[in-house]
């Protein structure tokens, strides 16, 4: 297994993460927190799991953006070379250049009328 397709999974799995975290959260800004009782008149920490929420949104933001800058450099073959991308191959390309065709002569009519 390469390391692009390691990078590929970890990328997979935090975006998953980050679109269930942002899911949970209430545009509102009551989100997980209001359906315990609402505001910050609650014991127990309930306010904090706003604040949980918006830092591992940030965490997991940040993660995605690392790994794919990661995932970029291990593309790379050779320092300074560009592996072959999905529409380039390393053969070389023919393209064939059809001949010019002359539209043949068509025969005179013979039966023409005057």
């Amino acid at each position: 297994m390469s390391t692009f397709t390691i990078f590929l999974a970890l990328i997979i799995i935090v975006a998953f993460l980050l679109v269930v975290v942002i899911m949970v959260q209430n545009p509102k800004g009551g989100g997980l927190s209001s359906s315990f009782g609402g505001g910050g008149q609650q014991m127990g920490g309930v306010k904090k799991t706003t604040d949980f929420l918006d830092k591992s949104t940030w965490t997991l933001a940040t993660l995605l953006l690392v790994l794919i800058l990661l995932s970029n450099v291990t593309i790379m073959d050779a320092p300074g070379e560009a592996a072959p991308g999905v529409f380039e191959s390393d053969e070389p390309v023919e393209t064939e250049v059809p001949a010019t065709q002359t539209p043949a002569q068509q025969p005179m009519d013979t039966d023409s009328t005057q």
